[in-house]
């Protein structure tokens, strides 16, 4: 997604910056920016070629309450309601300042974007949400690319240096047992770089076989929609320094990803959000497909197959535009009618067309008797075409991660501040205890990003 940014080269690594973050994506970039637009001087050191991590998968959107662009789309929503929501939805196990932080940010969050040219004027919902929350951009594009290269055009804008295929293998502590700089392999080059401050954006580990078999061992075979690098280095340098690690045990596993191919696709809640409905192999619903993750993956995997097919009609369709990505890779099956659909899927057509009726009917009357789903009812399937994707649960994201607390300071296993080392995003744990809302992990990227780069700026002043 990020091809046209430039890259700095490893040859003007210098040997000293205010802040060193690392990580590229959505919320290295936010602590970056911010943390320049306050007067330090940063860099951004990504162990991958590619930049932006994980956020270039994401597809749905960014959760925010009371913001302008809800009220513009008819949407009265109150901050309360959304932090009541997600600490339900977070089974209650949520770290209560971090959400607290969280939601009375996320409107201002949205408006930062705004002022730096990034717009989110576009809104729909995701599960377990009441309301839609969830903004993306006016052209429904997902989320994730647009807001990585968006993100790297700020920061190209005011010249921060990003330093790909440089990986950290050492967080530096100095006398005082300050985190004071950083040990970096640069494309093959040892050298080591003093800072008044390290951010750690550095993702999940969602796709590490070692963490999986520490914490998770029932998901050890599972595949996952995470990008080859999410393999918890960041976790790695904190936990060699004293840090504590918190709720490793806590994976979310995304309801709806394609694996039939060797690359695995992650079919963005939106698709439900916009009103598409899920059917086992018989062609009959069997959930709420709007309630948490972590009742649908459940769900799917009580079933004889496990796995389900996503349906939606062309309505649906025009709604959510990733699913242009997912035919033209092949993800999509097509029918002219519900019939047809229901022929190719290898399934009794009249058992098709009675639950597409059945849910045409619930829209209608927005009272679905069978499964009690409230959101996601805009539209119903009527619009030709009719189409399927084929989908299992994957692991998709790790809730737990390094002990921080709402100023995203690192703490060690006595509670104690690890001075100079901040952390956000997928890296930290706590903000969603043992359920991650849809949407919310974007979020999390540009407030907890900020305040990374805010809290930096206060610690390198008083230094």
């Amino acid at each position: 997604m990020a091809n046209a940014f430039q890259t700095t080269p490893v040859s003007q690594l210098a040997d000293q910056y205010d802040a060193i973050i690392v990580g590229s994506g959505g919320t290295g970039l936010s602590a970056a920016i911010q943390a320049n637009e306050l007067g330090l001087k940063v860099a951004v050191l990504e162990k991958n070629e590619e930049l932006g991590g994980n956020t270039n998968r994401a597809s749905s959107g960014m959760n925010a309450a009371e913001t302008t662009v809800q009220l513009k789309n008819g949407v009265i929503d109150n901050v309360a309601e959304f932090y009541r929501e997600t600490y339900k939805d977070g089974g209650k196990l949520n770290d209560k300042d971090m959400l607290g932080y969280f939601v009375y940010h996320s409107a201002p969050a949205i408006s930062w974007l705004a002022e730096h040219g990034i717009k989110l004027d576009d809104i729909t919902v995701t599960g377990g949400m009441s309301k839609k929350r969830t903004h993306r951009p006016a052209s429904m594009a997902p989320i994730g690319g647009f807001l990585v290269k968006s993100l790297l055009n700020v920061v190209a804008q005011q010249n921060i240096p990003v330093f790909n295929q440089t990986k950290v293998t050492k967080l530096v502590k100095n006398a005082d047992g300050q985190v004071a700089g950083v040990e970096v392999d640069a494309n093959g080059t040892a050298k080591t770089i003093s800072a008044k401050a390290v951010i750690l954006a550095t993702g999940g580990f969602g796709a590490s076989k070692e963490y999986m078999k520490r914490y998770r061992p029932d998901l050890v075979d599972y595949k996952t929609t995470n990008q080859p690098g999410a393999t918890g280095d960041g976790l790695e340098l904190a936990e060699a320094i004293g840090a504590e690690l918190m709720q490793m045990d806590l994976i979310q596993v995304h309801p709806t990803v394609q694996q039939d191919n060797p690359h695995v696709y992650l079919i963005g809640e939106a698709v439900r959000g916009e009103g598409a409905i899920l059917v086992n192999a018989q062609g009959q619903r069997f959930v709420n497909e709007l309630n948490t993750r972590k009742i649908v993956s459940n769900a799917i995997t009580a079933l004889p197959e496990h796995s389900a097919y996503l349906i939606f009609d062309q309505g649906i369709r025009d709604r959510a535009k990733a699913i242009e990505f997912y035919d033209k890779t092949g993800l999509v099956e097509h029918g002219d009618t519900v019939e047809d659909l229901a022929k190719t899927l290898n399934m009794d057509p009249a058992t098709l067309q009675e639950t597409v009726d059945t849910w045409n009917t619930a829209v209608k009357n927005h009272d679905d008797q069978a499964f009690n789903r409230t959101t996601g009812m805009d539209r119903g399937i009527e619009k030709p075409g009719f189409f399927a994707i084929h989908i299992a649960p994957a692991i998709h994201y790790t809730m737990g991660g390094l002990h921080i607390n709402s100023k995203t300071e690192v703490l060690d296993g006595n509670g104690d501040v690890i001075e100079g080392l901040y952390a956000a995003g997928e890296v930290a744990g706590g903000l969603h205890g043992n359920n991650r809302v849809g949407g919310n992990s974007i979020a999390e990227t540009i407030i907890f990003g900020r305040q990374a780069g805010m809290q930096v700026a206060l610690w390198a002043n008083r230094k």
